[in-house]
């Protein structure tokens, strides 16, 4: 893929993030993932890419931009051809209610390299580099815990392990809790937080726990490409989904579904720009003479470069598309 395809992705997040940002606290997260999701689509616009998403805002007939299946980009007859799977606002609650953690993402690949998964529900375990091949979805939870504090030498009492704050977890946290780790709750956004393994100053050793499985491939690309290991199993609820799997050609539903299921070879490209202020990255400020800063993540996973990314905005410069 073109190199330049990585700034511009981050193009792409930051404007996202900009305009969702301005709805911090104001009560409609439909409003704040409107911004986000409209800002989003009118840059991929300009970017010379033939795009296909993959993983998106809904089905065409629930979502009125980036769908699934719609086409982005300028799509001319040389545009590279490429899979994208976005969350122009990871983390809707969040914003609605003025809380921290919610970050835009992009993860791009070559066609047919990421999966198309269905919007439902995906039992995850995430690690940071360190601890690849020693984690499980069928170990026990104090197996886990004891294997990862093993690979990074620390005592298990040390290991914190982070997970969605839903009554449905009520069980996983007790299991946590008698194997003697710590754990930390969030309440929205388990991309950044499944991320946020991969980097030993975050404080977090270990993601457990159900979370969306859209959420799981965009978490994948960026693990893959920053050296570390998801996992995940998709979790139906009722027969129409269970139904979809088929279709996606997983005829046992209970298989594990590693990193090459969820993003497959090396040549894919991961950006994020936080939108409120989190431990993975820092939200959007808005400052005086209408001027705004943002901070974004963006790897690719050929080279494994990681870049941290701190841009000011002049508001008042920036083309309409952007703004």
């Amino acid at each position: 893929m073109d190199r330049n395809l990585d700034i511009n992705l981050v193009r792409v997040t930051e404007a996202a993030a900009l305009n969702s940002a301005r709805h911090l606290g104001r009560g409609d997260k439909n409003r704040a993932d409107k911004a986000a999701v409209d800002s989003m689509r009118r840059m991929f616009d300009t970017l010379d890419i033939d795009g296909t998403v993959v993983i998106g805002e809904g089905e065409m007939d629930e979502a009125p931009m980036l769908y699934i299946g719609e086409q982005i980009g300028k799509c001319g007859a040389n545009s590279e051809k490429i899979d994208i799977a976005v969350d122009p606002l990871d983390g809707t609650t969040a914003i609605a209610k003025g809380l921290s953690g919610a970050i835009s993402v992009v993860a791009v690949a070559p066609k047919g390299c990421l999966l198309h998964a269905p919007d439902m529900y995906m039992n995850k375990i995430a690690v940071g580099p360190r601890a690849v091949g020693c984690v499980s979805l069928d170990y026990s939870v104090e197996k886990n815990l004891k294997n990862v504090s093993k690979a990074l030498n620390k005592d298990i009492k040390d290991i914190t392990v982070t997970m969605l704050n839903r009554p449905r977890h009520e069980k996983l946290i007790e299991e946590v809790r008698r194997a003697g780790a710590r754990i930390k709750l969030f309440q929205d956004g388990d991309v950044a937080a499944a991320i946020a393994t991969c980097f030993p100053d975050s404080g977090v050793d270990v993601l457990l726990g159900i979370g969306g499985a859209p959420e799981g491939v965009l978490a994948a690309v960026a693990i893959k490409c920053m050296g570390g290991e998801i996992q995940g199993r998709l979790c139906p609820s009722n027969g129409e989904q269970e139904n979809r799997c088929m279709e996606m050609g997983l005829e046992n539903i209970d298989e594990i579904l590693t990193m090459e299921d969820l993003a497959k070879g090396r040549e894919m490209v991961f950006a994020a720009t936080g939108v409120s202020n989190g431990e993975l990255l820092r939200g959007v400020t808005y400052h005086e003479n209408n001027m705004a800063k943002t901070h974004s993540i963006v790897t690719r996973c050929e080279v494994g470069t990681i870049r941290h990314i701190e841009a000011i905005h002049r508001m008042d410069k920036k083309p309409k598309y952007a703004i």
